[in-house]
């Protein structure tokens, strides 16, 4: 169980704050059930959501476990992927995703970034399934990292590219 003004991420939603656990009073709610209220800290508005649900939640990451990642970021096995069929591409980047482990995550963001030079230097662009699956999961690791770190996210891809070249 977490606690009250812990950071945990909550699905795709990303970081969240726990704000309140117990009971809501909302009509049509059960008084029987406890729920945390978690606060988004990058998006606005409250979520509601059951202890026990089955939607995934972690605690964040440590600064320790971010510096780690980090310096293994140059010698990370890239997740590789050159599906055509859109299906099976997005079934693909799901897979990785589904984890919510932010290795898996820099695996897919470097995997998409290698993509992005070999299409660059054919005068192609990236598709649009990569595109979206790259948004995703830099928006999941700056949102992690940035909290971690105590910097703004739109630092986080800088901060990133300056440890790995010093």
């Amino acid at each position: 169980m977490y606690k009250i003004g812990e950071f945990i991420i909550y699905g795709n939603d990303g970081v969240c704050e726990v704000e309140e656990i117990g009971t809501l009073n909302i009509s049509g709610i059960s008084k029987k059930r406890d729920y945390y209220t978690l606060k988004p800290v990058y998006e606005n508005g409250k979520i509601y959501t059951p202890i026990d649900t089955s939607v995934f939640m972690r605690a964040i990451i440590t600064y320790e476990e971010v510096q780690q990642l980090i310096e293994l970021i140059p010698s990370m096995k890239e997740m590789e992927c050159n599906e055509k069929n859109s299906r099976l591409l997005q079934s693909h980047y799901k897979k990785f995703m589904e984890t919510h482990e932010c290795i898996d995550l820099l695996a897919v963001i470097s995997g998409i970034y290698t993509k992005k030079a070999n299409a660059t230097t054919k005068g192609k662009k990236l598709g649009q399934i990569d595109e979206k699956f790259m948004k995703i999961a830099q928006g999941l690791i700056n949102d992690e990292f940035s909290v971690v770190l105590g910097i703004p996210r739109e630092e986080v891809e800088t901060y990133i590219k300056e440890k790995i070249n010093n």
